[in-house]
């Protein structure tokens, strides 16, 4: 990648497992010497490093020594990842596009209210914007495509939907995922000592709130947010 970049890369589509690899490998790559910053994406590591200290070849070889030393398709999730909860207002103006998504799916508002309120899912990586997660992966029936709709707009903390993901904007946006959702919860936050409160591994779930309660969430710490270490 470049002069000074090695990708690590565990699959050329997204699979769950790939994602989990990466998210362990990280660390490991991120401790060798001469690396100065590591980054995942849905099923690689980029590293950027020194090419004065170590070449290419020398680093390619170091990082073969370490894939080959363990089944990463299988690590579990870092050990220093947190679970969230944070509570989300559905459908309505909160979520336009909540009844046609649970149509699409199969199913009516409520009973997918029910399911996607209660899934924990996983940050499987940070992009697109600053602190914009990409959480997975959810039950079969809601690998819907994106819509072509550019002009729709979402508001930050806006929780959209398409193939079999969540993402949950940090900013307003166009988009053509699908808007069923919306939090008070800021994913990027550029006053904070760290301004990006998720990290990949950290798993999240939605958990409905009334409408009533948006403005009362709004003044609250992360939205009314809440985070733990996972056991």
């Amino acid at each position: 990648m470049g002069v000074d970049g090695l990708l690590v890369r565990f699959a050329d589509r997204f699979e769950d497992s790939a994602n989990r690899a990466a998210l362990a490998f990280r660390p490991v790559a991120d401790a060798l010497d001469a690396v100065h910053e590591t980054s995942t994406s849905l099923g690689a590591v980029y590293l950027r490093f020194d090419p004065h200290s170590v070449p290419h070849a020398t680093l390619t070889a170091r990082l073969q020594t370490l894939l080959a030393e363990r089944d990463w398709y299988s690590a579990p999730l870092p050990a220093n990842h947190r679970i969230w909860r944070i509570p989300t207002i559905y459908g309505g103006a909160f979520g336009p596009q909540l009844d046609a998504a649970a149509d699409l799916a199969g199913t009516d508002a409520d009973t997918a209210i029910e399911e996607l309120s209660t899934t924990r899912l996983r940050v499987m990586a940070i992009g697109f914007a600053p602190g914009f997660p990409y959480l997975g992966q959810l039950s079969d029936r809601w690998n819907l495509p994106r819509h072509n709709d550019l002009k729709t707009s979402v508001p930050s903390g806006a929780l959209c939907l398409a193939i079999r993901q969540f993402v949950l904007f940090s900013a307003n946006s166009p988009t053509g995922w699908r808007h069923i959702a919306t939090t008070a919860f800021r994913g990027f936050q550029p006053d904070a000592a760290d301004p990006f409160p998720l990290q990949p591994g950290d798993e999240i779930s939605f958990p409905a709130a009334a409408a009533r309660d948006f403005e009362s969430l709004s003044a609250a710490l992360n939205g009314g947010a809440t985070c733990e270490p996972a056991q």
